[in-house]
């Protein structure tokens, strides 16, 4: 991910709306969401919502297809791994367990002395 990418992500990020856009399509998981049903949970007009959804499509974060009269939006999983793995390549210089990371191994702890 270059790095103009990763800012604009992040930007989008950065607004309270669509940040919960986001994040209740990553909850919605592969089906998504249609358009009505994003307004209905989040409280939002229409008009609202289409200018965070293409604000979000602009930054690579939602998908977007049509499903007869409905437009479904999806969390996009692949820019949202490499948002996260640009976020962290260089974590604790080349130890991610130290950092905690997803998928990093749980690093060991010491052995109890009073054993």
């Amino acid at each position: 991910m270059k790095i103009i990418d990763a800012i604009e992500a992040l930007s989008s990020l950065a607004q309270e709306t669509r940040l919960l856009v986001f994040r209740l399509l990553v909850k919605a998981g592969p089906d998504g969401l249609a358009a009505g049903q994003i307004a209905t949970k989040l409280r939002l007009s229409a008009p609202t919502l289409s200018f965070h959804l293409k604000e979000l499509r602009s930054a690579g974060l939602i998908n977007c297809t049509r499903q007869s009269r409905s437009l479904i939006y999806t969390a996009n999983f692949s820019g949202m791994r490499k948002l996260v793995e640009f976020l962290t390549e260089d974590c604790c210089d080349g130890q991610p367990e130290v950092c905690g990371l997803p998928g990093a191994p749980v690093p060991k702890k010491g052995k109890d002395k009073a054993a």
